[in-house]
């Protein structure tokens, strides 16, 4: 991305090996992830910036140091690398590993090959080579659908549970798969679009809200008793949203953030007297991707049908207009 709105398809030199626990790998697909737009829209600055997070692919090379990772493996990694062993991953936030580094910006990974350094704690293989049908899903599993996990993870979503989520793009879809998949009795997906409706009701929601601020946290409170929902994953990042996603928790409720929250600002009195648990951040995808690659292999799960426009890497400034125009819900890129 050379400037806001500019984005440009350049030749760059193959990546090599620099680290002993480097791979590189060929992707098979890749794709734009709603936090690309900040860059996009001037929120983050934009100077030559090398773009992508999300991918999957087969393993081209290895470095010396690589012991889970070989030669021909099919991989899905997180956006963030990390060396899955330090204690801070131990205790499963890999997003915050001491060796941790955003791929998006230093590396980029809407590119035909790329290096992914501390390789065996970034990447993990698929049981074998994937269907093509499986590949929209897997490469889902790389950000959009981790992060909904983990928004309804850290909401507490699970059995017995009203979970509500704030923010109808990829991730607040993704964030319904995951409260479904956690056994949550009651899923309330906030929004107005009539075809994103639609798929959240495929992934597991019970209840649509279109109401927005006030009026929105009004609904959510009148579908639960004037309680509010137990769970709450806010998945958008704005000041609005963010309020929204408080003022619908309950006493007590866990809400998830995940959205990429610039220029939030939270009163601190409101948070105090909403009574709630508050935690989020980037998402600790590696922790979760085993188990979620299991279920996309087993064919459990469908976080694939989440990209509604596919386009070659090439036509990827197109991919860009279609999302920050809200045409898109999330594009695949493809080689």
């Amino acid at each position: 991305m050379h400037s806001t709105g500019d984005v440009r398809v350049e030749e760059r030199d193959d990546p090599k090996i620099i680290e002993s626990t480097d791979a590189v790998i060929r992707l098979t697909a890749t794709c734009i992830c709603g936090s690309d737009l900040w860059p996009y829209r001037g929120v983050e600055p934009a100077d030559h910036l090398l773009m992508g997070h999300e991918y999957v692919g087969v393993v081209e090379e290895v470095g010396a140091d690589v012991k889970t990772i070989k030669v021909g493996d099919f991989v899905v990694g997180s956006f963030v690398i990390s060396d899955n062993t330090c204690e801070i991953c131990r205790a499963g936030y890999q997003s915050k590993c001491v060796h941790a580094e955003f791929v998006h910006g230093g590396i980029g990974t809407q590119a035909e090959r790329a290096r992914i350094p501390q390789a065996d704690g970034t990447l993990v293989a698929t049981p074998g080579q994937p269907e093509p049908e499986l590949i929209p899903s897997l490469l889902a599993a790389s950000d959009v659908l981790g992060t909904g996990w983990f928004g309804a993870v850290a909401a507490e979503a699970g059995p017995g549970k009203t979970v509500a989520v704030v923010g109808d793009g990829a991730v607040g879809l993704m964030a319904v798969l995951a409260a479904k998949q956690l056994g949550a009795e009651r899923i309330i997906a906030m929004s107005r679009h009539a075809d994103r409706q639609e798929l959240a009701r495929f992934y597991g929601a019970t209840d649509i809200v279109t109401e927005r601020g006030d009026e929105g946290i009004a609904k959510i409170k009148e579908l639960t008793n004037g309680l509010g929902a137990h769970s709450v994953v806010e998945a958008v990042g704005t000041q609005q949203a963010t309020m929204q996603a408080i003022g619908a928790t309950r006493g007590g409720g866990h809400v998830g953030y995940v959205g990429v929250n610039y220029d939030v600002k939270i009163p601190g009195i409101d948070l105090f007297f909403a009574g709630i648990h508050f935690h989020g951040g980037p998402a600790p995808v590696r922790r979760f991707l085993p188990e979620l690659i299991q279920l996309i292999w087993d064919r459990k799960i469908d976080p694939g049908k989440v990209f509604d426009l596919t386009l070659p890497l090439d036509r990827a400034a197109e991919g860009y207009q279609a999302m920050d125009e809200r045409r898109a819900v999330k594009v695949m890129l493809t080689f």
